[in-house]
């Protein structure tokens, strides 16, 4: 676990992050969260923590990372009553998951476009996962990070993030060779696995028992993607608020991290 931000007596805050992604993405953002003690995991098999052993990469994993974490700040004597937490993607999920099994874990949960399926949601497609093929299919190995940053910014999606979030990406997502290469921490195959779980959890049939206040963050609305179900999320949910960012994308806390700093500050103004 990693503290960005904020000193020992500031409220504690916790991050969590997306698919293929790491703790430290967040920096950025955390650096706009005044008055906040952002902490921030990286959770199984991302960065630099481990894959599990023995068991497969279902969602709920994750949720066991994430209530892991709050027992280890509670351990270190970080009060945790009414724990405030940010989730992007699958970390937005693995909040939900972890506060449906733990009932009162978090007072108050913002997730940017959170990968909770409605039970009944379309999948175009059906029998393929485009996101798990596409992992699949990514370059791993750069023979430096500054190749590996030029290699990212010049192209869709990665070419939207915030500098700092990229170079933060490739600075401590990639581990160095031998060769004085750096190659992905977050394995492709690893990554393609997390996707193909992405509609295997029930997070979306219990949002009726989450009762702390949530924020649902929303980009641009596709035809298919978290953006589209964010609206059913945040009306199944008892306190659910939707906040829209029409100028953004999936990667919307990475895009523009001061943005979306401002509205988690709004949102947990009232928690």
């Amino acid at each position: 676990m990693w503290q960005l931000a904020g000193s020992d007596t500031d409220r504690p805050i916790l991050l969590a992050h997306a698919t293929g992604f790491h703790a430290l993405v967040w920096q950025p953002l955390a650096g706009h969260l005044d008055g906040f003690r952002v902490f921030a995991p990286d959770l199984r098999g991302h960065g630099d923590s481990t894959p599990p052993v023995g068991r497969g990469l279902d969602w709920n994993g994750f949720a066991d990372d994430v209530l892991a974490v709050v027992d280890a700040m509670d351990a270190a004597g970080i009060d945790t009553e009414g724990l405030l937490a940010v989730g992007h993607s699958k970390g937005g999920a693995a909040l939900l998951l972890a506060e449906e099994r733990r009932p009162g874990t978090f007072g108050g949960l913002y997730c940017y476009e959170p990968v909770v399926m409605p039970s009944d949601a379309t999948v175009p497609g059906a029998g393929s996962n485009l996101l798990a093929e596409s992992a699949l299919r990514r370059r791993d190995t750069f023979e430096s990070r500054q190749a590996a940053y030029d290699n990212y910014a010049g192209k869709l999606p990665f070419s939207a993030l915030d500098a700092g979030a990229l170079h933060a990406y490739v600075d401590h997502g990639f581990a160095d060779q031998d060769d004085a290469s750096v190659r992905l921490k977050c394995r492709p195959e690893l990554e393609s696995a997390v996707y193909r779980m992405g509609s295997e959890h029930d997070a979306f049939d219990h949002l009726a028992e989450v009762t702390c206040p949530v924020t649902v963050a929303s980009g641009e609305v596709s035809d298919f993607g978290p953006a589209a179900f964010a609206h059913r999320i945040a009306d199944r949910l008892p306190h659910g608020t939707l906040v829209e960012f029409p100028e953004l994308g999936h990667f919307g806390p990475l895009e523009d991290p001061a943005a979306v700093a401002a509205s988690i500050l709004a949102s947990f103004a009232r928690a």
